[in-house]
């Protein structure tokens, strides 16, 4: 099972969600990627899935050019720009799919709010690539 996470800058959400992929099943071939990468994960990102238990600080954005000809069984957009601006994949994509979620790191505020977006949006990843996993793969 081959899955790609496409997001726009492939910093915040979308590494999110490859990280709690492959805490389910580590059988699962997950990647991410971005439409306009950005140049490191974002620190925040790192820090609240740490506190989950799962690492990313290892991680780098990547390009969706690096896998536009390689065939998944999944495309998962997980932000509007990444699904209005999907490019067309020269390899085989059996199903595409959108599951959205707000932007953490346009969050304006204090340290404490901004802290606290990136862990509501890491819940709701957690929980909405759960649904996922158990409708899509695991059953």
């Amino acid at each position: 099972m081959k899955i790609l996470i496409l997001c726009t800058g492939n910093s915040c959400r979308s590494q999110m969600a490859e990280g709690f992929l492959k805490s389910f099943d580590s059988k699962l071939k997950v990647v991410s990627a971005g439409t306009k990468p950005g140049r490191k994960v974002h620190p925040k990102a790192i820090q609240v899935m740490q506190e989950s238990g799962i690492g990313i600080s290892k991680k780098h954005p990547k390009s969706i050019n690096e896998f536009l000809d390689k065939s998944f069984d999944y495309v998962i957009t997980v932000c509007g720009g990444a699904k209005e601006t999907c490019p067309m994949f020269t390899g085989k994509v059996n199903h595409r799919l959108h599951i959205g979620f707000d932007d953490p790191a346009e969050a304006t505020g204090t340290e404490e709010f901004i802290l606290s977006e990136f862990r509501r949006i890491r819940d709701q990843i957690q929980r909405d690539f759960q649904q996922f996993y158990k409708k899509h793969i695991s059953s």
